[in-house]
């Protein structure tokens, strides 16, 4: 064909619809998909691409990012680019830097550096407040893989509230639905919600719904994650579907789990809420990551009172030791609504990332036993040690209940990946191979059709990506090359840092970001905004 750049060869095209995957050969022309051959047919290029024994998919659509500083810190994105992913979604679990002003900026910062780590580098520069300033710095400095921003609705509410836990008066709920609509007109695909996290989780539902009629009228959806995955998980998860029938807007639950042991088995209790909510017309998917423990903040198990004045607020309570029986209480006896409504279980309380370097891949229990303490005032020193930046996972998961959950036709993937960390939970380098190795090829769990377009055509849909997710003519050229006798994750918890296996050939608008295995350092990728029609380029 005239003018192609690249002809993929010899490639089983799967296409992103979960259609049998068919043999076909793939010509690309400035940056997009020019032309799909009939199977047989012959198509000519300046370069041609042997993919035979290979599957040909659309580039991998994360659903639940934390590279919200690492696009800018390390914009070629070795984690994300090398198991796949050509699109990812920031902004998540109600906490990120824009909408911000200078002093929300710096709570924040401090807030989720357990998450995203906290570059002080004197020439890195902390030059945006919006969120189109904060997209514009992406495109700005230039990135390995797309990426879409939900605004985060704990941000908003710092910025009229702070961190106080009361309800938003009509003045205030006014300020947050100006901020939400603004960031949505500046790109934005919609809002996110850590309802487990402060100062988002003060919101009752009544604001909650409220922020989401804005969202709805704008063409967004909301991704929350909700108040709990633990006990009170299905009471959570209802109100979530309340909120998006109350409102009309689209439901997008972030890293559906349905964790700790008082929910293990119960994930059909689960995806029968949703099946009927569906059936009732709630416009709804989710995302999950493909693995039993999760990961998260140790400060964020506390009690939803102890987070009360933010960051500094904390600090004091953890030195005061009146309050510091009433924390202990809290999460030893009475179950913290921040631990998911559960009693902590120290033994699954496991540290991730510390200035306390001992301490990472230790829990809290076997520390305990090692340094003859008691686990909560470690818990405290560990807090206070690394200024609230202590990361932890929390092994809590059910492989049952994981693998009914990955099986729903509203599914997506998502790897709620922190990067940040010492030790981070490995789904941050391994979500999507281990989908296609371990659950495809393995298990047996997901077709290979089917798992593909869980991964690629299936969130495009919701973002309403106006030319992405699917490979066909006229759709910018996002493709992934895999061996799927050979795809794999290679990431551990013990060396979580390792590149996937099997994915050789990764494209971003029709530039290779991985070639023959190794990262090429091109950055092709961009921040895709919504537009005023209410698609997303």
């Amino acid at each position: 064909m005239p003018g192609t750049d690249l002809v993929i060869r010899g490639a089983l095209v799967a296409d992103g619809t979960g259609a049998p995957a068919v043999r076909r050969e793939v010509a690309v022309a400035a940056g997009r998909i020019a032309e799909l051959a009939a199977p047989g047919e012959r198509l000519t290029g300046r370069r041609v691409l042997d993919a035979d024994g290979l599957v040909l998919s659309p580039g991998f659509i994360d659903m639940h990012a934390h590279s919200d500083l690492a696009l800018l810190t390390e914009p070629d994105h070795f984690a994300k680019v090398s198991q796949g992913v050509t699109c990812e979604v920031l902004g998540q679990d109600g906490l990120s830097y824009a909408p911000v002003d200078d002093a929300t900026l710096e709570q924040t910062r401090r807030a989720v550096a357990g998450w995203n780590g906290d570059p002080d580098d004197a020439d890195f520069a902390w030059d945006w407040r919006s969120v189109g300033g904060y997209l514009d710095r992406l495109d700005r400095d230039g990135i390995a893989v797309n990426a879409c921003y939900l605004v985060p609705q704990g941000s908003v509410r710092m910025l009229v509230l702070g961190w106080e836990p009361r309800p938003a008066d009509a003045a205030a709920l006014d300020r947050m639905r100006a901020l939400v609509a603004e960031g949505m007109a500046e790109g934005a695909v919609g809002m996110s919600s850590g309802l487990t996290y402060a100062p988002g989780m003060y919101a009752d539902e009544a604001e909650l719904t409220a922020l989401c009629r804005t969202v709805a009228e704008l063409g967004g959806f909301y991704a929350p994650h909700h108040r709990s995955y633990g006990a009170g998980a299905l009471a959570a998860y209802a109100e979530m579907v309340r909120i998006s029938r109350e409102s009309g807007c689209p439901l997008h639950l972030s890293h559906a789990t349905m964790n700790f042991g008082v929910n293990r088995g119960r994930a059909g209790e689960l995806l029968d809420l949703l099946d009927a909510a569906i059936a009732g017309g709630c416009d709804l998917t989710l995302d999950s990551y493909p693995y039993l423990p999760g990961s998260t903040t140790l400060v964020a198990l506390l009690p939803s009172w102890a987070s009360a004045g933010g960051p500094a607020a904390i600090l004091d309570r953890l030195r005061d030791p009146s309050s510091l029986a009433r924390i202990r209480a809290d999460l030893e006896v009475n179950g913290s609504d921040g631990c998911h409504g559960v009693t902590a279980d120290w033994h699954t309380v496991q540290i991730s990332g510390s200035r306390d370097t001992a301490a990472v891949g230790r829990t809290l229990a076997q520390l305990a036993a090692e340094r003859g303490r008691e686990p909560f005032a470690l818990y405290t020193d560990l807090l206070l040690g690394d200024e609230l930046g202590t990361t932890i996972l929390q092994l809590v998961g059910h492989e049952e209940n994981v693998r009914a959950i990955m099986r729903h036709p509203a599914h997506t993937g998502g790897s709620d990946g922190l990067l940040a960390a010492a030790r981070p939970h490995p789904r941050a380098w391994g979500t999507f191979p281990r989908y296609l190795g371990h659950y495809v090829r393995e298990e047996g769990v997901l077709g290979l059709e089917e798992c593909v377009a869980h991964l690629t055509g299936r969130p495009a849909r919701r973002l309403r990506l106006a030319d992405r997710g699917l490979i066909r003519p006229g759709h910018r050229a996002d493709l992934v090359l895999f061996d799927p006798e050979t795809v794999a994750d290679t990431a551990t918890f013990e060396d979580p840092r390792q590149q996937a296996a099997g994915i050789p050939q990764v494209f971003v608008d029709g530039t290779a970001v991985i070639a023959d295995g190794r990262p090429t350092g091109a950055r092709p990728g961009r921040a895709l905004r919504r537009t005023p029609e209410g698609t997303v380029r």
